[in-house]
């Protein structure tokens, strides 16, 4: 068994990495922050410390326990955890990273409780990396990737498919929906489209390519 003082240290170490993670959830301002990913990470390396030598003054030098056991309920039990973190609003699911953190956050913990410090330290450097250096890379990849929705109202058979493509001057696929139907004003259709894989800053000059059509005489952004 190792010496206690090496087994309070590991507690010590994993509620250092914790906090690390737990930090920069902290300053997104996210429900699961500091203390939370704190506590997974002494809790579960506490699991391993008692998974490992726990046993060993009960069960003597005849019988051999597989330390692992206990241990690897933390893999499926920090799940409770991560499921109150995330929530959905409409057809949008937030706190996925929070939720996917704590349980990286738990995996730190238990290696740490097994001795392995530096392969501990190593993902955490690369954890913070993931959470806070994709980040912006996320983000660029997000804003070239926005789905503009309209409603048009145009006159009566003005505003066919391929005369929509061409005043917008993009690809056919880019279209992912185009459905237009009479209006309830005599004369007029409502078109709806939506247009896939669009740069948010060019959303405004398509509105305005549409809106310079002389049959659209209502744009409107869904």
């Amino acid at each position: 068994m190792a010496p206690h003082w090496e087994l309070i240290l590991r507690l010590v170490a994993a509620a250092a990495l914790g906090s690390l993670v737990g930090a920069e959830r902290e300053r997104l301002m996210w429900a699961a922050g500091l203390r939370t990913h704190m506590l997974v990470s002494v809790g579960a390396c506490l699991f391993m410390i008692v998974s490992a030598y726990g046993f060993a003054g009960v069960t003597g030098d005849k019988i051999i326990l597989d330390p692992s056991r206990v241990a690897a309920q933390v893999v499926s039990g920090i799940g409770f955890l991560g499921a109150g973190s995330i929530l959905m609003r409409g057809d949008l699911i937030r706190g996925l990273t929070t939720a996917a953190s704590l349980w990286s956050v738990a995996a730190l913990g238990l290696a740490v409780g097994g001795g392995l410090y530096r392969e501990a330290a190593a993902a955490t450097v690369i954890i913070l990396v993931i959470l806070a250096g994709i980040k912006p890379i996320e983000k660029w990849i997000q804003n070239r990737n926005q789905t503009l929705r309209l409603r048009l109202r145009v006159a009566s058979g003005r505003l066919p498919f391929d005369e929509l493509q061409r005043r917008l001057d993009i690809r056919e696929r880019k279209i992912s929906r185009y459905y237009c139907v009479p209006s309830a004003d005599a004369g007029f259709d409502e078109v709806s489209i939506s247009i896939k894989r669009v740069h948010k800053g060019d959303m405004a000059a398509l509105i305005g390519k549409l809106s310079e059509i002389p049959d659209v005489t209502e744009v409107v952004r869904l």
